[in-house]
Formats: C-alpha cells, sequence, structure tokens
C-alpha cells in the first residue's frame, strides 16, 4: 500500500513542484536510505531483485529509499531533479511470478533518464516488453502491477499499468494516487490495443464507455485495499488547497489519519499515515518522501523512519549526501540501525498513544519548524556548501533522536486489545524485537 501526491508549479505556494509519498510495507520490512554517486560501469548486465538487465556505461547519481532486501526503491530521485514514486495497483491482467519490480523499474529510470518524460518513455518500454513481475514482499508472495508518479521541475505524469497494458496523462495541477487504478478515459497516450483488450475479454461492454479504472481493475483486491477511498481523500484536499500548496501542507496530508483522535487499534487501510492492524491492515509507513523541486535547486525530505505521525522529516541533498545511520537495517532488529532504534520507539509509544501523543506531536511539531527554518535559511544565503548541507542533515537527525530518548523515558508502556497486541506480539517475535 501506498500513496503519492503532487503538485505542479502554478498551484503552490512558492511556485515550486511538490512530490510527496508514504511507502508502507509489511512491518519488519525496514527501509534503506541511501546516495549512490554518479558512476562509470564495465558490467553488460546488472541484477536487479529477480532478474538480469542491461547495463550502460554510466548511471547518475540518486537519493533512494528503499526496502532492505531489494534492489530497486519505493522511491527516490537523481541528480537533475528527477523523481518517481510507484504503488501497488491490482488488476485482471495476470501477474508474472518472476520478472521486474515496479521499484527496480523506478531505479533503472532514475540512474538513466534525466527528465519526467524520458522517464516516462523509458516505463513504458519496460512495461511493453513485457518484463513486469515478482513479489513484492519480502515474507510472503504478493504479486500486482503498478502506477507511477513521474516528476521533475517542470513536468509530471502518471503511468498506470495492467501487465503489459498501460495509460499515462500529464499532471497540469495536482494529482494523488493509490493501490487502484485512477485513469478513466482522459489519457493522453495509452497503449494501443487497450480498449480493443478488454473489450475481447469481455471486461468492456460498451467501448464507447471505456474506463480504464473500471474494466481494468480487480474488484476484490482493489476494494480491500481502499486505495479509492484514500486517493479521493488526498485528491480533494488538494483540489481544495490550490494556490496554497506547501511542504507543511504535505507533511500534514501524509501524516494524516481516517479518524481524529487516533487509536492505532482502531486504525484503517483509509489511513494515509497507515499503522500496522494484522490481517486486514499487514503494511505501515515504512519511510516517507517530500521533495521541493524548481529549476534552480531541489530540496528532498525523507523522515528515514515509520509512521509520519512520529517522525520528522529531515532535507538530505546531493550536495551534503546522508550521515552515516548506523548498520543498514535488515528485518532483524539491530539496535545499531537508526531505522530500527525509531521502530523499536514506535512500537513502544503505539502501546499507550492517545496517552502521549499530544505533548508529543507538540513537541515534533516546534523541532520541524526549525529544521524547515533552518533549511530555508540555507538556501537563501545561497552559500550552499557541502559541508552546511550535510551538518544540517545531521544535526535534524541527532535532533530526531533527542526527542526520541526524551518521550521514551516518559513513555510508560499500556495495554492492547487483545488481538492486536497478538498480532504485534507474532511481528516482533519474527523480527526478534523484545519490548
Amino acid at each position: 500500500m501506498c500513496d503519492i501526491l503532487v503538485a505542479t508549479a502554478k498551484v503552490t505556494e512558492n511556485g515550486e513542484m511538490l512530490f510527496a509519498k508514504n511507502s508502507d510495507r509489511d512491518p519488519n520490512e525496514a527501509q534503506i536510505l541511501e546516495y549512490i554517486p554518479r558512476q562509470k560501469n564495465l558490467e553488460k548486465e546488472v541484477k536487479l531483485t529477480y532478474v538480469a538487465f542491461p547495463q550502460v556505461e554510466e548511471t547518475y547519481a540518486v537519493i533512494l529509499s528503499r526496502p532492505w532486501w531489494m534492489w530497486g526503491s519505493e522511491m527516490g530521485t537523481n541528480e537533475f531533479g528527477l523523481t518517481i514514486g510507484n504503488t501497488a495497483v491490482f488488476t485482471k491482467e495476470p501477474c508474472d511470478e518472476v520478472g521486474i519490480l515496479g521499484m527496480d523499474m523506478l531505479r533503472l529510470a532514475l540512474e538513466r533518464r534525466k527528465t519526467a518524460k524520458e522517464a516516462l518513455e523509458f516505463l513504458i518500454s519496460i512495461i511493453e516488453n513485457p518484463e513486469q513481475g515478482g513479489s513484492g514482499s519480502y515474507e510472503h508472495k504478493f504479486l500486482y502491477h503498478n502506477s507511477f508518479v513521474i516528476v521533475d521541475p517542470q513536468r509530471a505524469f502518471v503511468l498506470e499499468t495492467a501487465g503489459k497494458f498501460w495509460a499515462t496523462k500529464e499532471i497540469k495541477d495536482v494529482y494523488s494516487i493509490s493501490n487502484a487504478l485512477s485513469i478513466v478515459d482522459d489519457w493522453d497516450s495509452a497503449s494501443k490495443d487497450l480498449v480493443e483488450h478488454a473489450a475481447e475479454r469481455g471486461w468492456c461492454k460498451n467501448k464507447g464507455r471505456f474506463s480504464f479504472e473500471k474494466c481494468y481493475s480487480d474488484r476484490f483486491n482493489t476494494y480491500f485495499a481502499h486505495g479509492r477511498e484514500r486517493r479521493a481523500f488526498t485528491y480533494q484536499k488538494l483540489k481544495e488547497k490550490q494556490g496554497e500548496i506547501s511542504l507543511e501542507f504535505m507533511i500534514e496530508m501524509l501524516q494524516s489519519h481516517q479518524k481524529e483522535p487516533f487509536k492505532p487499534q482502531n486504525g484503517s487501510t483509509r489511513d494515509v499515515c497507515m499503522h500496522y492492524g494484522g490481517l486486514t491492515r499487514p503494511s505501515q509507513v515504512a519511510s516517507s518522501q517530500i521533495s521541493e523541486l524548481d529549476v534552480e535547486s531541489q530540496v528532498h525530505w525523507f523522515t528515514g523512519t515509520s509512521n509520519p505521525c512520529l517522525s520528522l522529516f529531515k532535507p538530505v541533498s546531493f550536495e551534503g549526501g546522508i550521515p552515516e545511520l548506523g548498520l543498514q537495517p535488515t528485518n532483524k532488529y539491530n539496535p545499531d540501525s537508526y531505522w530500527w532504534q525509531f521502530e523499536k520507539f514506535h512500537r513502544e509509544f503505539q502501546t499507550n498513544y492517545q496517552a502521549y501523543i499530544e505533548g508529543f506531536a507538540k513537541d515534533k511539531k516546534q523541532l520541524q519548524g526549525e529544521i524547515i527554518e533552518k533549511e530555508k535559511q540555507l538556501w537563501s544565503s545561497k552559500i550552499n556548501a557541502e559541508s552546511d548541507q550535510l551538518d544540517l542533515t545531521e544535526w535534524s537527525f541527532r535532533t530526531e533522536k533527542a526527542l526520541l530518548d526524551k518521550w521514551a523515558k516518559k513513555v510508560k508502556p499500556g495495554r492492547l486489545p487483545p488481538v492486536y497486541e497478538m498480532n504485534w506480539r507474532r511481528v516482533n517475535v519474527r523480527a526478534e524485537l523484545t519490548l
């Protein structure tokens, strides 16, 4: 499960492209935040998660947020400001058990293309091959197709797929996607036999009233993922805020829950900030990204941690890179990994969420404001030395760690409802984590 929001320069407060994504994964599926510099390649192939793919002589510098076991990434950006995120969608087309994951396609595009239009065409070439496939989960088989939001400082596109079939359109103002197809019949371009194929399969009774969303969606999985509800919520909020959309607004959207005051045990797959809940809510937000893009500069904000309602967004740049965050996380608890340090705090905090969230959120909001203000001051000074950028990023992570340490001393464990507690106990056992 995932949600992606985009607002183009003509509808944002500061006249910049804004991209925002929550990456939802299995609760123990830690996400690695990493910087990979531009590099020359001698090998003929690159090994993706499941298959090999032809390598190119040079790949561009990228910042990625990727599941620990995967070659590809859930979201990321490159040195030219090209930024991409993907979501799972469920369609009537069969899914191949071996192939190129949507996350692998995303990273390939970031490493090889400079603009959103070039990346769109590259992704379509892979979709049509067709090579899309493979399980998107480490712990169980999870097959799906992909939707993508592809942006650069000047243009933005949505690409939605069903096997080798696809439709795409350029985003002129605002858009959002979730775990459901959203394009109806208003695409800019599509597979040449998109409508005919649906008609042949009996999915479309009337070609004149064709809808990619309705004709190709798998009803069962699409319904229970509640992607349509989340997409309707985020899209409406974006439409209402046109002309005033800001970084702070995007943060607010990514940390939103369907019902406030929020209780993790009563959460839902309708929540944008999703918390794990068991069989009917098997995912939670593993990491989040917001990118501010204009022709002159780009600032990328990552949590690098789970659940944005508890996380700070920290600025990460190509000038400064990423600070030392301890050992790279896996699906097993490691106290020397920043992702797991935060995740342990999250799991302790959520046992008594209602008792502490008001005070914690107040502290977090104040610190988030300070971080944003320092980033603005750095850019307005026009002295964007690598050391200055790295100092700010390191300070932001230290600030978050101090916040966690402060509240870890305050939080007293609570009692969760029996079934919810049992579900979390199983997850913690698999992670070898003792609370």
